[in-house]
C-alpha cells in the first residue's frame, strides 16, 4: 500500500474533518490524486467511496487555501517612467 493510500485509508476509519489538516501542498495533492484514481477505478465499496470523497473535498479546500496564500505572497515589480524597478505591488490574479 502506498503512503498516499495509507493516509486515505486512515481517514476513512475516523470522522472526516479539516481540523488539524497540516499537510504541505504536494502531499495533499498526492492524496487527492490517489482518491480520484480509486474513485475512477470504480471498485471501492459505497461506504468507503463516500468517506474518501469527503476526504477529497477537504483536501481540495486545503490545496485551494494554500494556493490562495501563495498567490497573496507573490508580488509584481512595478516599473518607473524610466523603465527601472520602482517598487512592488500585489499580484493581480483576478
Amino acid at each position: 500500500m502506498t503512503a498516499a493510500r495509507s493516509a486515505v485509508a486512515a481517514t476513512t476509519d475516523s470522522k472526516v474533518s479539516d481540523e488539524g489538516l497540516d499537510l504541505p501542498f504536494e502531499k495533499a495533492l498526492e492524496q487527492l490524486e490517489e482518491i480520484v484514481r480509486r474513485l475512477e477505478k470504480g471498485d471501492v465499496p459505497l461506504d468507503e467511496s463516500v468517506a474518501i470523497y469527503e476526504r477529497g473535498e477537504i483536501l481540495k479546500r486545503h490545496c485551494e487555501g494554500l494556493l490562495r496564500k501563495a498567490e497573496a505572497r507573490i508580488q509584481t515589480i512595478t516599473l518607473g517612467p524610466d523603465g527601472g524597478a520602482a517598487g512592488v505591488a500585489p499580484l493581480d490574479v483576478g
